[in-house]
């Protein structure tokens, strides 16, 4: 009993010392924590550096350090520091904080923090940094409405309806313009996707017109967040890369400013193009990658250990194939995404986001995501890859999978279904898909048809590879796609997969390819310059291959312009008939038909009775993947508005009670009033 009162008494006295040494000493923390989950939280959104013109105040959240201190610089790389400060701690939310008085507008700083050993780390600039400087190596402290264009206050972002609505069209900033032919004079800038009247060698318009009479309603550009693998001092040296490295979260890349060297302007520059954008009637998507860091620097140096996940051995985890994994489950780390997430919003007005290996994510974190930014903006569009890139120690039922997407609230997910389905397995190049005449792939178009939904007439089967179950509940959380930046761009996958097709058969299988995805209940999803055969030459990986392999050559707009046209008409065709974009899993269920067709390169359904409200009463789809064309006898009177090779949605051509043919590889569609 007295050993015990001893050990008491022992105990006391040591809290009593820690609590006088934070009482005399509020720059040093000497409180230690056994665990993660031990460690006190902070839920504000106010960490990071909060300006004002009479004062700053910034806090770093990091209770397993002793010390921090602030580095502050008059540029963003070289020079001296004009002074160094500490800051002070609170032991209650684990945060540390310095109010600098005056105004420290266009002023760069690093943290440090003293680790319990007595090391310093590295210099930093903290992990909510919202501006930094060249190659995000210091933060910058900046007035936020100095950065703004002069219309950024009546900035309007473009109607949306539904949901349903949407159709995604995939970009990188650097893609886009870099090439002669863009006619664009800030090649691969922000500042690219704002020049209006541009043309190719032919005089036909590129860029930000031609997006516009496209008739997309969402761009989703590759990362734009400040990322690591380019040299922003060195831009006249030849790199590339695509940009899922990421360095600092909530800034942005430098090297598609004009200016790298100076923190403002990137950020001036980037909301400039989306008001561009949003004058053009187009939505923005902003691609994120909160699953891994490009190093484990900044989080790992001045808050050790906390934001990633390891095995119960002590190893780190590695889900992502990348060296790390983002911990989501963990309340800071959630609170980071979720606080980085809403800055993008309220700041920069980014209308939607694409997760990378969303799987990596937990089901509770992206739900708390969708909820809160669903809070500023009800329109706005969420959506992710259902998949990880290797094993982790969270717990399957707790991923955010393809398979759990009727656990998430408002959030889709990539179909890798209907993506294989259509061209053949994406690891097997050679692998022919539904439209290149593969039999095997006919229930699986039909399950992409409906969106991965629940319908009657889909045969599910566990034991196959696609199709397996319906796991999804509604239309607007499945993705439909058949190409992207990763693996093969569509014309290089049916090139490598038909090697004795000719150019006319691979631009019959790129129509029935996006046909099938156009026409169908899943959110579309076009790579940019699928409607123009776009190629890199073979490049399976071209995250970092040259522009000679990446660039969009807009010369090819005009060698491939009935390609184009065609792409265009069946955009417009969807912009026009809800038929082709149900909202619900019931209605689907109601109005969608397929029809009992034995061949099983043939596929062919019904949209009745006014789907969707659909001023058609009925539309007729007919999807042929083999090289020979079919016969289908047709009942009634009906108006043939796509036969193949052309859309007309004011066509006069009539079909009565006759057989119809679909062409090889080809669609038709028809309709009754």
């Amino acid at each position: 009993m007295f050993g015990d009162t001893k050990k008491i008494h022992l105990i006391i006295g040591l809290l009593l010392t820690v609590n006088f040494a934070m009482t005399q000493n509020s720059k040093i923390n000497t409180i230690q924590y056994a665990t993660f989950d031990a460690y006190p939280v902070y839920l504000k959104d106010d960490l990071g550096v909060v300006y004002s013109p009479n004062k700053t105040i910034i806090k770093l959240w990091s209770p397993n350090v002793s010390e921090v201190k602030i580095n502050l610089y008059k540029q963003g790389n070289g020079g001296e520091t004009f002074a160094v400060k500490n800051l002070d701690y609170d032991p209650k939310t684990g945060v540390w904080q310095i109010v600098l008085d005056g105004n420290y507008h266009n002023t760069y700083y690093t943290l440090q923090v003293k680790y319990i050993n007595g090391n310093w780390s590295k210099e930093m600039p903290d992990p909510y940094v919202k501006g930094v400087g060249v190659n995000g190596n210091r933060g910058l402290i900046f007035d936020p409405k100095l950065t703004n264009p002069s219309d950024w206050k009546t900035d309007k972002q473009p109607s949306l309806k539904s949901i349903s609505d949407i159709i995604l069209y995939e970009a990188h900033v650097r893609d886009f313009s870099i090439d002669p032919s863009s006619g664009i004079k800030n090649k691969g800038k922000f500042l690219g996707l704002t020049e209006k009247n541009t043309k190719n060698a032919f005089g036909e318009a590129t860029g930000l017109d031609y997006l516009q009479e496209l008739g997309i309603t969402h761009l989703h550009l590759l990362p734009v967040f400040d990322y690591k693998s380019i040299d922003e001092t060195s831009l006249e040296k030849k790199q590339y890369n695509w940009g899922y490295d990421p360095q600092n979260y909530n800034s942005l890349e430098g090297s598609y400013s004009t200016n790298p060297f100076d923190g403002l302007v990137r950020i001036n520059e980037y909301k400039q193009m989306v008001l561009a954008l949003h004058k053009a009637k187009i939505r923005l998507i902003m691609d994120v990658v909160y699953n891994h860091t490009s190093s484990t620097d900044i989080f790992d140096q001045l808050v050790p250990g906390y934001y990633y996940r390891s095995w119960p051995d002590g190893k780190r985890s590695d889900g992502t194939a990348c060296g790390n994994e983002f911990a989501s489950e963990r309340i800071m780390a959630r609170q980071f995404m979720l606080e980085s997430l809403k800055y993008w919003v309220k700041e920069y007005h980014i209308d939607g986001f694409r997760f990378d290996l969303m799987a990596v994510h937990d089901v509770e974190t992206m739900n708390l995501i969708s909820a809160a930014l669903k809070k500023i903006d009800p329109t706005i569009f969420l959506y992710g890859e259902g998949w990880t890139a290797g094993d982790s120690p969270l717990p399957i039922e707790k991923r955010a999978l393809k398979s759990s997407v009727k656990k998430l609230d408002n959030i889709a997910v990539f179909s890798d279904d209907i993506r294989d389905g259509v061209k053949g397995h994406w690891s097997n190049v050679t692998e022919k898909g539904f439209v290149s005449g593969n039999p095997n792939y006919k229930e699986v178009i039909q399950f992409g048809i409906v969106a991965s939904t629940n319908h009657p007439q889909i045969k599910y089967d566990p034991k196959r590879s696609y199709a397996q179950s319906p796991y999804s509940d509604s239309p607007t959380k499945v993705i439909g796609y058949v190409s992207c930046h990763d693996n093969n761009t569509l014309y290089d996958k049916l090139k490598i997969a038909n090697p004795k097709a000719t150019e006319k058969e691979l631009v019959q299988m790129d129509k029935l390819a996006n046909t099938i995805i156009l026409t169908s209940q899943s959110i579309p999803f076009l790579h940019m310059g699928v409607e123009m055969k776009r190629t890199k030459m073979g490049v399976e990986n071209s995250y970092k291959s040259p522009d000679s392999i990446n660039k969009i050559d807009w010369n090819w707009k005009h060698e491939n312009k009935e390609l184009v046209q065609y792409y265009k008409n069946l955009i417009a065709l969807r912009n026009n008939h809800p038929a082709f974009k149900m909202t619900s899993e019931k209605m689907i269920q109601e109005h969608l038909e397929f029809l009992s067709l034995e061949s099983p390169l043939l596929v062919g359904y019904t949209l009745k009775n006014h789907a969707n409200g659909d001023k058609w009463k009925n539309i007729r789809v007919y999807f042929n993947g083999d090289e020979k064309g079919a016969k289908q006898n047709i009942e009634g009177t009906w108006t043939l508005v796509c036969n193949g090779e052309f859309i007309n949605q004011n066509s006069v051509v009539k079909i009565k009670n006759q057989p119809v043919t679909i062409p090889g590889r080809s669609a038709i569609i028809l309709y009754q009033e």
